[in-house]
């Protein structure tokens, strides 16, 4: 996704060291790879451990250059720290699932293909969608369904699971879909089960907080002019990232006694989109899946 605009707007330095925080399928990482010369290297991470064998697959020829872990990008810098690693030139995030996950069926992340309740990004966490469906509690669930997916039948539709699921658990992605599919008009039904499994999909992975804590750290492991790139693929992701790209780089007083003036806090990031990126009409044509997608890019100021 808007692979061209990212690497104009990551790479600064072809030497560099540069960190996918969400590998996925190796897209991304590929790319950076082939702008870099002999001596950059790529750090690719992700939770998902047939993800990071696959990217391996495809980034053999970079050999050593191409250096790949599993973990989750809000252990960026414990993960840098293991490998000897310092400062990165730029920090790429492309949140979401990547296209290789949704189209494994057995993962759950689509809603069609009939799978388990799975949903997860790490097969090592307990935690699964079938949990957040058939133990939550109705007010909980709908709150899930409404803050994550914004979906407006939220309260309907958690009331329909709790209905159901009184009378069997429900133990797959079409099961689950079923039910929605009986309260929902055809015309909303699939946007509808796309904001749900989202919405599910986030409360199982926790990944709006893991991306708070990603970018928080991702400061002070960049080095002066190093770029974090992120691309976002519904609002409540861009607003976190919007608002903390704005504090940032925002100037502001602070103070620390009555008795002293305030210090004056200098930002430490300077934004370079000052309006949204997003995909050109060519590249939605080409790939529909990336018309809901929004790149936002700033760069580590000196001294900060």
């Amino acid at each position: 996704m808007l692979a061209g605009e990212v690497l104009s707007l990551l790479i600064t330095a072809k030497h560099g060291v540069y960190v996918d925080g969400t590998l996925g399928g190796g897209g991304h990482a590929e790319a950076i790879l082939n702008q870099l010369d002999a001596t950059g290297i790529l750090v690719g991470l992700d939770a998902d451990d047939d993800a990071i064998r696959f990217a391996r697959s495809r980034l053999a020829r970079f050999g050593e250059r191409a250096v790949l872990r599993k973990g989750n990008f809000k252990n960026l810098a414990s993960i840098l720290a293991e490998n000897r690693i310092e400062r990165i030139d730029g920090l790429l995030l492309d949140l979401g699932v990547s296209s290789y996950q949704l189209d494994e069926p057995s993962k759950g992340f689509s809603y069609r293909s009939d799978a388990p309740l799975d949903l997860r990004l790490d097969q090592t966490q307990t935690f699964t969608a079938g949990d957040v469906i058939n133990r939550y509690e109705e007010r909980r669930l709908a709150d899930v369904l409404w803050n994550y997916g914004e979906e407006k039948n939220s309260r309907r539709i958690a009331r329909a699971i709790v209905q159901s699921r009184a009378r069997k658990p429900i133990e797959s992605t079409r099961e689950l879909a079923d039910v929605i599919e009986k309260i929902v008009q055809d015309h909303f039904l699939n946007k509808t089960l796309a904001r749900v499994f989202q919405a599910i999909r986030i409360e199982v992975n926790n990944e709006l907080e893991n991306l708070r804590q990603g970018l928080a750290s991702a400061i002070d492991i960049l080095k002066t002019g190093g770029r974090i790139a992120v691309i976002s693929y519904h609002s409540l992701e861009d607003r976190i990232v919007k608002d903390f790209f704005r504090s940032a780089a925002a100037t502001s007083d602070v103070h620390r006694s009555k008795f002293l003036p305030p210090e004056l806090l200098s930002p430490k990031l300077k934004i370079l989109t000052k309006k949204v990126v997003e995909p050109s009409a060519s590249e939605i044509r080409t790939n529909p899946r990336s018309r809901s997608a929004k790149l936002r890019v700033a760069e580590k100021l000196e001294g900060k």
